[in-house]
């Protein structure tokens, strides 16, 4: 049964999450909220972790989420649910694009879905800054307005930000490689 609600759930994502990976970052949320499968702080480190992998994100995720949630079938079932309907989506598309790549349905079908995927993938941003930077349980905790950010993780965000600007040649994979040395050696010192 769990493997038909992991190949339920992310056909759900790969179906309606168009923009790319983070774009199921809204679904991923309702999946965590609705199977209790994973927290919400879990789920940002597993996009950083499939930020940090080769392939795309969403398939990354949805492999680790079946992979917890079900071993490896259930990580092969939680990656073959979200990508089928891209699978499928694609194959009717080319099928018909020819005939119809001058319709002006199609155009503005295509020219709509830019600005939807353009919000999802800014609404996933923003929650991931959000679990990332502001500490929202700590402050309601302590009720001090120091504790509401996360001032390691902040340094970290404009440090990253101002090397990228200064050494704009290096490769991408260099700063995410730096910041895991960077979070591991947090770890390390209990920070």
């Amino acid at each position: 049964m769990i493997y038909l609600r992991l190949f339920y759930e992310f056909c759900k994502a790969g179906l309606f999450s168009i923009g790319g990976g983070l774009a199921t970052l809204p679904f991923l949320y309702h999946i965590s909220d609705s199977t209790g499968w994973f927290t919400h702080s879990q789920l940002a480190d597993m996009v950083a972790i499939s930020e940090s992998t080769p392939g795309p994100i969403g398939v990354n995720m949805a492999t680790y989420v079946g992979f917890t949630t079900g071993g490896v079938l259930g990580s092969v079932i939680a990656t073959i649910g979200l990508i089928t309907p891209s699978i499928i989506i694609i194959l009717i598309i080319a099928s018909f694009l020819k005939a119809f790549r001058d319709n002006k349905y199609v155009k503005g079908a295509f020219y709509g879905l830019r600005p939807a995927s353009t919000g999802l993938i800014t609404a996933a941003g923003f929650s991931v800054v959000m679990i990332s930077l502001v500490q929202l349980d700590l402050f309601r905790a302590t009720g001090s307005v120091w504790d509401l950010l996360n001032w390691k993780g902040l340094l970290l965000a404009v440090a990253i930000f101002a090397l990228t600007r200064v050494f704009k040649k290096l490769h991408p994979a260099v700063f995410i490689g730096a910041s895991a040395v960077v979070g591991i050696l947090f770890g390390f010192a209990g920070a």
